[in-house]
């Protein structure tokens, strides 16, 4: 079974999971370069006669001429250039509607990938300044808006981290159904020669009841470093129900119908 070291390990990848992709996040707001204001950007569509090639996203201005051939004219991603359509890169709306930079009502997921967006242009294109207009005011001062939008992306990058460290704690149960036998929920023993047993899991906000599998020996998750514990695993979660009619210690249950 794993030892107390060994769930130490995965409480702290996880810790640094979040850590680090926060870090990315305030790196991409930090105060750099000059300020531009919505006509400069707009003059930045990569037509005929324009000085360049730039896009903001979160009012962080990036010079993409290198990518030219995605967001230059009749490029796939054209729609994004000389403008700040933030809303866009979350939900692939590329109608008017879509390519602004309202950020209001996005789900954490979608401010996941807002992140990883603002992550891939301060590694790939080089950066050129403060778009003045939601995010930041006429003396380059960040406003509510962006403080709001920070809060919010830290806050999914934290649900994320912790919803990694749950996976570990409560990895899912493998499955099969078939019109003769019904579903069959089992764990198995390839991770570490762990013994885990299937269990409904219950989680606040959260549809449906999923099979994840539970160690069933050793200390509780949250209690691996201390050395009284009643040697059941995590059986004790009140998160936790057992399949009705399965032992419960059975790796496997199966569910008629």
């Amino acid at each position: 079974r794993a030892g107390p070291a060994v769930a130490m390990w995965r409480r702290a990848a996880a810790a640094l999971l979040f850590l680090g992709a926060a870090g990315i996040l305030r790196h991409g707001f930090e105060s750099r370069g000059r300020l531009v204001s919505p006509a400069e950007l707009r003059r930045h569509r990569g037509f005929p006669g324009q000085p360049g090639l730039y896009l903001a996203l979160l009012g962080q201005v990036f010079d993409v001429q290198r990518g030219r051939r995605h967001y230059g004219p009749g490029g796939a991603y054209s729609a994004l250039a000389g403008k700040d359509a933030t809303r866009a890169f979350a939900t692939g709306d590329f109608t008017p509607a879509g390519l602004v930079d309202d950020v209001s009502a996005l789900s954490p997921q979608e401010l996941l990938s807002i992140q990883g967006w603002l992550s891939f242009y301060s590694d790939n294109y080089d950066p050129v300044g403060k778009l003045v207009g939601r995010f930041y005011d006429e003396n380059g001062s960040p406003t509510e808006a962006l403080r709001e939008a920070e809060a919010a992306i830290e806050e999914a990058l934290k649900f994320q981290a912790e919803s990694e460290e749950r996976k570990q704690q409560f990895p899912p149960c493998n499955s099969e159904w078939s019109s003769a036998k019904g579903t069959r929920f089992w764990c198995s023993r390839q991770s570490g020669g762990v013994n885990r047993v299937p269990r409904k899991l219950y989680r606040p906000g959260s549809k449906g009841n999923p099979c994840v599998c539970v160690r069933s020996t050793g200390p509780p998750w949250d209690h691996s470093h201390s050395s009284q514990h009643s040697n059941r695993g995590d059986l004790d979660n009140p998160h936790l129900e057992e399949y009705e009619g399965c032992h419960p210690l059975a790796e496997q249950c199966v569910l008629l119908g």
